[in-house]
């Protein structure tokens, strides 16, 4: 044995949905937006072009002042209330970094977003998972509980399913001395977004990012709205890692699509509508699908497993995410694509049932 290998950091690595490489694939396994970014984000990718590579041979702006600025004046709130990331993976993980610094475990949910252990175990943050109901929802009594932090998404993924109204306030106000974190990162396609407590309560911190409604998933940019103290030390730990992490594209497109809100808004109705299409085909398929407010449905068959309609389907080159996992391991999350890309998904789908039901 190498004897260097005695002090490397040993961790299960987040393991993302598959991207393939092949164009040709239907993809509705990472939640990305099915439509094109704002054509204001092409046109200042444009504007950056023409302005040559001057632009990038620079440093970009450390603290990402424009995109700040931007993103404050959109949500009604001071700039010093604004931490921005590359992607919400960044600002989460940067989060972990700053405020989970005590022997006490963090709380979040047993089925949740995966990557919340994996930052726990690289941090050495000790955690407890809280486990869910058997309809999949959380609930604030069991947060109410001696804690070094909380990490909640609304809606959750893989699930959904958003918290009823003022479950988020009363998680807030049962821990004061703790920071709650809550991750938006699905919240522009349903659920009621704990922005405005932010301006209550001081250890609350909401994350959001570009990749799901905006269509940016590629730039890379997330945020965090909170109070001013929280900010601030987000950006200590920040500047402390790596002071140039929001770069100049990301910056300048980022502005230009919060600014085209008309855009936004057809988006979100389109992949709304096409969600209850979604939701009402597959219940006529024999699927129990949980109430979703984000751009995916997690659905079981009554009668077939998730894993053999998984494999099914990517033979098909239709990919969507299967997660072998306790308690969710007989669901698929499917993410909404556009109406074509659905139509191709329940032609599909309906062949895969058919040649299941002649088999069995």
């Amino acid at each position: 044995m190498q004897l260097w290998k005695k002090n490397v950091r040993e961790v299960e690595p987040y393991v993302p949905g598959e991207q393939p490489l092949d164009t040709k694939v239907i993809k509705l396994n990472t939640n990305e937006n099915p439509y094109p970014p704002s054509p204001l984000v092409l046109k200042a990718a444009e504007e950056l072009a023409r302005k040559g590579a001057d632009q990038l041979r620079k440093y970009p702006d450390p603290g990402a002042k424009k995109l700040i600025q931007t993103l404050s004046a959109y949500h009604g709130v001071w700039p010093e209330n604004v931490f921005v990331g590359v992607g919400s993976d960044d600002v989460l993980s940067i989060a972990f970094l700053t405020f989970f610094n005590s022997d006490k475990k963090i709380l979040f949910p047993d089925v949740t977003y995966s990557f919340y252990p994996v930052w726990a175990n690289v941090y050495d943050i000790p955690f407890k998972k809280v486990r869910t109901d058997e309809d999949f929802r959380i609930h604030a009594e069991d947060y109410k509980v001696p804690n070094g932090g909380i990490v909640i998404p609304n809606p959750n993924a893989p699930t959904g399913i958003s918290l009823k109204p003022g479950d988020i306030e009363e998680i807030v106000r049962s821990n004061p001395a703790s920071v709650v974190i809550i991750d938006e990162a699905y919240i522009d396609f349903g659920g009621e977004t704990a922005l405005e407590l932010t301006r209550e309560y001081d250890n609350l911190l909401v994350v959001r990012t570009f990749s799901k409604s905006r269509s940016l998933a590629g730039l890379r940019v997330g945020y965090a709205i909170g109070n001013e103290a929280l900010i601030d030390a987000m950006n200590s730990v920040k500047f402390s890692i790596n002071s140039y992490t929001m770069n100049v594209p990301s910056i300048h497109m980022g502005c230009a699509s919060v600014n085209d809100k008309e855009y936004f808004s057809k988006c979100i109705r389109q992949i709304k509508d096409t969600r209850d299409y979604t939701v009402e085909n597959l219940e006529r398929l024999k699927f129990k699908v949980l109430p979703s407010d984000a751009n995916f449905v997690f659905a079981t068959h009554i009668r077939y497993k998730a894993e053999d309609i998984f494999k099914a389907l990517k033979e098909r080159k239709i990919f969507v995410r299967y997660f072998k996992q306790p308690r969710i391991d007989n669901y698929l999350r499917i993410t909404i694509g556009t109406d074509e890309e659905m139509r191709k998904f329940f032609k599909a789908l309906r062949d895969i049932l058919h040649g299941f039901d002649i088999s069995f």
